[in-house]
């Protein structure tokens, strides 16, 4: 493609994105709206990474440990989040949760906004947040949807050696290592998942869309509204055409949790659904009968589990009244809300479930 024409390209993309957060703000409670509305829409007009000054280091005790992986993709930042007290020298194998952030964010955000590491702490594991560069993408988003040249597989190998990198040198325990991520963080979490399912026990999409989807930025603003069929990015199409998976071994996509709010205006709610399905699908997993949740005043919950053999392989939560945010997230920083359940809490207990058997 002449770089005319993808600097256009780019600059549709840019545009639509906007017009979508605008609507996101105005769709905000309007207790809300001025101080959420343009925190938002500045993080997506920085174009360059002095647009924007990175977030310190995310408050709370631990370790922030700073990194650089390699990859085809090129070099990649990381930070990892070791929890205090941890007894790093004993022999002990730790489990790992990776978060990857959403467009305008930065990992520092994105564990700001959760608060995975206060979770990590009471919990015992650590946390990988890996950082997409402006060069590589101008709003921060991971190119979940790059799949025509490529990128989007470099991206999702460089994260897989970031992965490694941090188990080569701190005690990870690889048969419990979970990925989760937000918006373009949720789509590019499905992909790695998809595309190295030996690799992760279970995946999080939070507010994201199944990263097959989408070939082109064009065709991601369609998948992002709705106007496209889900579909799961290669190798994971071979599995659909291979009837369920057998009784005993390995699932051969690990087990999924959906979180959406129905009133995003960012990424349409049908795809949380789409995505879903068509995992439930691959794993010959069966949908039970939705059924409402609600904790005190925070959001309701409509949960639907896809069961086999007894087992929910893909939890589907959509949550009432939610936007593109961060659910039961910190109410100070944007792409958060904190009246919504929390997130960080329902992707652990849903990880630590699917862990392997002691021996």
């Amino acid at each position: 493609m002449p770089r005319s024409s993808r600097l256009f390209s780019l600059s549709v993309f840019t545009r639509a994105y906007q017009r979508n957060l605008k609507a996101l703000a105005r769709a905000t409670r309007p207790a809300r709206v001025k101080a959420a509305a343009k925190p938002l829409l500045s993080l997506v007009n920085a174009a360059t990474p002095k647009a924007r000054a990175p977030r310190k280091v995310p408050p709370g005790a631990g370790e922030w440990i700073g990194g650089i992986a390699p990859g085809p993709a090129g070099a990649r930042r990381f930070h990892l989040h070791i929890p205090p007290g941890l007894a790093l020298g004993a022999g002990e194998k730790l489990p790992m949760m990776v978060m990857l952030h959403g467009c305008g964010q930065t990992g520092a955000d994105l564990a700001a906004s959760s608060r995975m590491n206060r979770l990590a702490a009471r919990e015992r594991f650590l946390v990988l947040y890996p950082e997409q560069e402006r060069i590589a993408n101008a709003q921060g988003c991971w190119n979940w949807f790059s799949h025509r040249n490529g990128k989007a597989h470099a991206e999702a190998a460089t994260l897989m050696a970031a992965v490694d990198q941090v188990a080569r040198r701190h005690p990870v325990d690889l048969t419990r290592v979970a990925v989760a991520g937000l918006s373009a963080g949720a789509c590019m979490a499905v992909l790695l998942a998809a595309r190295y399912p030996e690799r992760f026990c279970a995946v999080a999409m939070h507010s994201g869309v199944a990263p097959g989807t989408a070939e082109s930025s064009a065709q991601a603003l369609a998948a992002m509204s709705g106007r496209r069929e889900a579909l799961l990015p290669e190798p994971a199409p071979r599995v659909l055409g291979m009837g369920p998976p057998p009784p005993e071994g390995p699932l051969p996509l690990p087990p999924l949790l959906v979180l959406h709010g129905e009133a995003d205006g960012v990424v349409s709610p049908r795809n949380a659904c789409a995505t879903a399905e068509l995992w439930a699908q691959a794993l010959g997993a069966k949908a039970g009968a939705a059924r409402m949740q609600q904790r005190g005043k925070r959001h309701a919950t409509r949960l639907t589990e896809f069961k086999r053999q007894g087992r929910t392989v893909v939890a589907l939560r959509e949550i009432l009244g939610l936007g593109h945010a961060w659910s039961g997230g910190l109410a100070s920083v944007p792409y958060s809300d904190p009246d919504g359940p929390d997130a960080s809490a329902l992707i652990w207990a849903f990880v630590v479930r699917q862990f392997p058997p002691a021996p």
